[in-house]
Protein backbone atom coordinates (compact mmCIF):
# COMPACT_ATOMS: atom_id res chain seq x y z
CA UNK A 1 0.00 0.00 0.00
CA UNK A 2 0.75 3.18 -0.43
CA UNK A 3 2.27 6.33 2.00
CA UNK A 4 -1.55 6.45 2.92
CA UNK A 5 -1.56 2.98 4.62
CA UNK A 6 0.82 4.26 7.59
CA UNK A 7 -1.42 7.08 9.01
CA UNK A 8 -2.02 6.25 12.11
CA UNK A 9 -5.71 6.27 12.99
CA UNK A 10 -8.37 5.44 16.03
CA UNK A 11 -11.11 3.60 15.85
CA UNK A 12 -14.84 5.06 17.35
CA UNK A 13 -13.85 2.71 19.94
CA UNK A 14 -10.40 4.31 21.25
CA UNK A 15 -8.26 1.42 19.28
CA UNK A 16 -5.75 2.26 17.12
CA UNK A 17 -5.47 1.07 13.26
CA UNK A 18 -4.19 1.78 10.08
CA UNK A 19 -5.13 1.56 6.46
CA UNK A 20 -2.20 -0.65 6.21
CA UNK A 21 -4.39 -3.09 8.49
CA UNK A 22 -7.51 -3.59 5.80
CA UNK A 23 -4.33 -4.26 3.01
CA UNK A 24 -5.46 -6.09 0.20
CA UNK A 25 -9.02 -4.62 0.32
CA UNK A 26 -10.78 -2.41 -1.51
CA UNK A 27 -11.99 0.41 0.70
CA UNK A 28 -14.39 3.01 0.35
CA UNK A 29 -13.68 5.84 3.01
CA UNK A 30 -16.52 8.13 3.87
CA UNK A 31 -17.36 10.94 6.14
CA UNK A 32 -20.63 10.67 7.89
CA UNK A 33 -22.66 12.67 10.44
CA UNK A 34 -26.38 11.31 12.02
CA UNK A 35 -28.27 14.54 11.71
CA UNK A 36 -28.01 15.14 8.21
CA UNK A 37 -30.16 14.94 4.99
CA UNK A 38 -27.74 12.51 4.03
CA UNK A 39 -27.79 10.24 6.99
CA UNK A 40 -30.11 7.65 5.05
CA UNK A 41 -26.85 7.10 3.21
CA UNK A 42 -25.99 4.96 6.08
CA UNK A 43 -28.86 2.53 4.97
CA UNK A 44 -26.82 2.16 1.59
CA UNK A 45 -23.65 1.81 2.84
CA UNK A 46 -24.60 -0.84 4.98
CA UNK A 47 -26.15 -2.90 2.22
CA UNK A 48 -23.04 -1.58 0.21
CA UNK A 49 -20.97 -3.69 2.34
CA UNK A 50 -23.40 -6.58 3.36
CA UNK A 51 -23.48 -7.44 -0.51
CA UNK A 52 -19.52 -6.96 -1.03
CA UNK A 53 -17.66 -7.86 1.80
CA UNK A 54 -16.83 -11.19 1.00
CA UNK A 55 -15.68 -10.48 -2.25
CA UNK A 56 -13.14 -7.86 -0.55
CA UNK A 57 -14.71 -4.14 -0.09
CA UNK A 58 -14.27 -2.46 3.49
CA UNK A 59 -16.36 0.64 4.28
CA UNK A 60 -14.61 2.94 6.36
CA UNK A 61 -16.84 5.28 8.13
CA UNK A 62 -15.27 8.78 9.62
CA UNK A 63 -17.85 10.67 11.57
CA UNK A 64 -17.28 14.47 11.40
CA UNK A 65 -19.01 17.34 12.99
CA UNK A 66 -17.55 19.64 10.34
CA UNK A 67 -20.88 20.40 8.00
CA UNK A 68 -23.60 22.37 9.59
CA UNK A 69 -22.67 20.90 12.78
CA UNK A 70 -24.48 17.50 11.84
CA UNK A 71 -22.89 15.29 13.92
CA UNK A 72 -22.55 16.77 17.89
CA UNK A 73 -22.84 13.48 19.49
CA UNK A 74 -19.84 11.62 21.56
CA UNK A 75 -18.33 8.28 20.01
CA UNK A 76 -20.39 6.56 22.10
CA UNK A 77 -23.43 8.31 21.02
CA UNK A 78 -22.40 8.10 17.18
CA UNK A 79 -21.70 3.92 17.90
CA UNK A 80 -25.29 3.53 19.18
CA UNK A 81 -27.37 5.94 16.82
CA UNK A 82 -25.80 4.07 13.94
CA UNK A 83 -26.30 0.57 15.23
CA UNK A 84 -29.96 1.24 16.37
CA UNK A 85 -31.03 2.95 13.40
CA UNK A 86 -29.18 1.50 10.46
CA UNK A 87 -27.58 -1.69 11.79
CA UNK A 88 -24.22 -0.49 10.51
CA UNK A 89 -21.43 -3.28 11.06
CA UNK A 90 -19.31 -1.85 8.84
CA UNK A 91 -15.92 -0.17 11.10
CA UNK A 92 -16.46 3.61 11.85
CA UNK A 93 -13.29 5.91 13.41
CA UNK A 94 -13.27 8.31 16.23
CA UNK A 95 -14.91 11.83 15.18
CA UNK A 96 -12.78 14.01 13.61
CA UNK A 97 -12.18 16.95 11.20
CA UNK A 98 -11.98 16.25 7.18
CA UNK A 99 -11.69 20.10 6.38
CA UNK A 100 -10.12 22.79 6.98
CA UNK A 101 -6.75 23.39 8.98
CA UNK A 102 -7.40 21.11 11.31
CA UNK A 103 -8.37 18.66 9.29
CA UNK A 104 -6.99 14.35 10.54
CA UNK A 105 -3.85 13.48 8.47
CA UNK A 106 -5.89 10.93 6.37
CA UNK A 107 -8.03 13.00 5.18
CA UNK A 108 -5.47 15.57 4.11
CA UNK A 109 -3.77 12.82 2.03
CA UNK A 110 -7.14 11.79 0.53
CA UNK A 111 -8.02 15.00 -0.87
CA UNK A 112 -4.43 15.39 -1.75
CA UNK A 113 -4.29 12.47 -4.02
CA UNK A 114 -7.56 13.45 -5.20
CA UNK A 115 -8.55 16.89 -5.60
CA UNK A 116 -11.55 16.75 -7.95
CA UNK A 117 -15.04 14.94 -6.87
CA UNK A 118 -17.07 13.10 -9.56
CA UNK A 119 -20.84 13.92 -9.40
CA UNK A 120 -23.04 16.73 -8.83
CA UNK A 121 -20.91 18.46 -6.45
CA UNK A 122 -21.88 22.03 -8.26
CA UNK A 123 -25.34 21.19 -7.81
CA UNK A 124 -24.70 20.56 -4.10
CA UNK A 125 -22.95 23.81 -3.78
CA UNK A 126 -25.91 25.67 -4.96
CA UNK A 127 -28.22 24.11 -2.82
CA UNK A 128 -26.17 24.40 0.40
CA UNK A 129 -25.61 28.45 -1.26
CA UNK A 130 -29.28 28.23 -1.20
CA UNK A 131 -29.93 27.37 2.93
CA UNK A 132 -27.39 30.65 2.93
CA UNK A 133 -24.03 28.42 3.42
CA UNK A 134 -21.25 29.05 2.14
CA UNK A 135 -19.61 25.50 0.31
CA UNK A 136 -16.16 24.63 0.38
CA UNK A 137 -14.33 23.99 -2.75
CA UNK A 138 -12.20 21.83 -4.03
CA UNK A 139 -9.65 20.02 -3.07
CA UNK A 140 -11.59 20.34 0.34
CA UNK A 141 -14.26 17.84 0.95
CA UNK A 142 -17.88 19.50 0.36
CA UNK A 143 -19.94 17.90 2.74
CA UNK A 144 -20.84 14.68 4.83
CA UNK A 145 -20.98 11.53 2.85
CA UNK A 146 -18.81 12.14 0.56
CA UNK A 147 -16.62 9.03 -0.32
CA UNK A 148 -12.84 8.16 -1.52
CA UNK A 149 -12.44 4.53 -2.99
CA UNK A 150 -8.82 3.30 -2.52
CA UNK A 151 -7.96 0.15 -4.33
CA UNK A 152 -6.00 -2.73 -3.02
CA UNK A 153 -2.87 -1.76 -3.61
CA UNK A 154 -3.36 1.58 -1.38
CA UNK A 155 -3.96 3.94 -3.85
CA UNK A 156 -6.63 7.00 -4.28
CA UNK A 157 -8.90 5.70 -7.03
CA UNK A 158 -12.40 7.55 -6.86
CA UNK A 159 -13.97 10.29 -5.00
CA UNK A 160 -17.82 10.82 -5.56
CA UNK A 161 -19.74 13.82 -4.41
CA UNK A 162 -22.02 13.36 -1.13
CA UNK A 163 -24.81 13.18 -3.18
CA UNK A 164 -23.47 10.11 -5.13
CA UNK A 165 -25.74 7.74 -3.59
CA UNK A 166 -24.12 4.19 -2.45
CA UNK A 167 -25.81 1.76 -4.85
CA UNK A 168 -25.33 4.30 -7.60
CA UNK A 169 -24.52 2.93 -10.92
CA UNK A 170 -21.12 4.65 -11.26
CA UNK A 171 -20.40 4.16 -7.25
CA UNK A 172 -20.96 0.51 -7.69
CA UNK A 173 -19.42 0.08 -11.01
CA UNK A 174 -16.11 1.59 -9.37
CA UNK A 175 -16.55 -0.63 -6.92
CA UNK A 176 -17.01 -3.46 -8.77
CA UNK A 177 -14.19 -3.15 -11.38
CA UNK A 178 -11.78 -2.60 -8.27
CA UNK A 179 -12.17 -5.60 -6.71
CA UNK A 180 -11.99 -7.42 -10.07
CA UNK A 181 -8.21 -6.24 -10.70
Amino acid sequence: MTDIASIPLTRINGSADTLAAHSGKVLLIVNTASKCGLTPQYEGLEALFQEYKDKGLEILGFPANDFGAQEPGTNEEITEFCQVNYGVSFPLFAKADVTGEGKQPLYAALTQAKPEKVGPAEEFREKLKGFGMTPTQDPEVLWNFEKFLVSKEGEVVGRFAPGVEPKSDELVSAIEAELAK
